[in-house]
């Protein structure tokens, strides 16, 4: 087993950490997979929730939201299983996602 990263400890240090590494271009240092990872999580609930909305309040477009709505889900799901660390954030940015 490994040692926790400051990512899975604290993730408010880490971002600080990840902000300041971005300033002084210390690109190497960088955790870019948890970045990456990030980004896409927020943009999948972003798409998910828009669609949902829609979904709720234009019911006769229902079907053209359908299969978008599905491959959030699966595509969501799937990166929480490849990233399970991004789990305990998963409503911060949900509500980040359904303020936008």
């Amino acid at each position: 087993m490994h040692a926790p990263s400051l990512y899975e400890t604290d993730f408010y240090a880490w971002t600080e950490e990840q902000v300041n590494l971005l300033k002084n271009q210390q690109w190497e240092q960088v955790d870019a997979t948890n970045l990456i990872e990030e980004q896409e999580l927020r943009d999948r609930l972003g798409v998910l929730l828009g669609h949902l909305l829609k979904w709720q309040f234009q019911s006769e477009k229902r079907s053209s939201w359908l299969s978008t709505i599905r491959e959030q889900r699966i595509q969501i799901k799937l990166l929480l299983a490849d990233s399970p660390s991004l789990k305990p954030y998963l409503n911060q940015f949900f509500l980040a996602a359904y303020e936008l």
